[in-house]
């Protein structure tokens, strides 16, 4: 039986406060594969899960990570926003959450903030070298981390064929992410061909496309509701 690897969009994020350890927990309860994090830094140069750059949308702070120091974000409270009973979540800080999940699940790690060197030297520092791969918006930064290393992970959106094959000329890809209405046999087999890893994304919660994933046979998921995606899938296999 193939089984497509589910990536939960900045935790379980439908059901807790995004980028906490109350989102994360959700997803390794449910038995989750991967847990998507953003990965920010403080003035004083203090990582954090933390999509920002502004920090009013998901706690009760004001204005830009970058502009605050880590005992004012250390102070936040980052549930209220989503519900009462989350009162008291904090951002969490990278370091003790890497800590914190080694084991429990795999992390996609989106760079929101550090050079790549830096991202390096944390990730060896607690061994997850193995057990995470990577993404940033800024295409000189994804290929400046794959000239200093040839291990780690790296995933590259594409659209269509060609976009694969850059990906995997010029930055040595290992995963590719794709739109659900871009996926095509084409491009699979693309990827196929260099080793390439597929993995679709679909935030919706659209029980129709989840099992339109599972007949492109792709690799890995990237969604928001990682928990009917994992009853449909089930039920998918049950069938077949």
């Amino acid at each position: 039986m193939h089984k497509v690897e589910i990536v939960c969009h900045k935790g379980a994020n439908e059901y807790a406060p995004e980028n906490t350890y109350a989102s994360a927990q959700l997803c390794i309860d449910w038995g989750m594969d991967y847990v998507e994090i953003d990965v920010n830094r403080s003035k004083d140069g203090v990582f954090y899960l933390l999509h920002g750059p502004e920090i009013d949308a998901t706690t009760n702070g004001h204005g830009c990570i970058t502009e605050l120091t880590s005992d004012v974000i250390d102070s936040l409270d980052a549930g209220s926003w989503f519900d009462p009973k989350f009162a008291g979540e904090k951002v969490p800080r990278v370091e003790p959450f890497l800590a914190w999940i080694k084991g429990k699940a795999k992390l996609f790690i989106d760079v929101k903030a550090g050079t790549p060197q830096e991202i390096i030297d944390l990730i060896y520092k607690h061994g997850w070298q193995n057990d995470c791969f990577f993404w940033c918006g800024d295409d000189a930064w994804a290929y400046e981390l794959r000239t200093l290393d040839s291990h780690l992970q790296l995933k590259i959106n594409v659209d269509n064929v060609a976009d694969v094959i850059y990906a995997h000329e010029h930055f040595r890809a290992n995963i590719v992410e794709v739109a659900l209405a871009n996926t095509n046999q084409a491009l699979i087999d693309a990827c196929r061909a260099r080793g390439i890893k597929v993995m679709i994304y679909h935030q919706e919660k659209d029980a129709a496309a989840f099992r339109a994933v599972l007949d492109w046979g792709v690799d890995m998921i990237n969604l928001n509701h990682g928990d009917l995606f994992q009853k449909i899938a089930q039920a998918y296999h049950q069938q077949a």
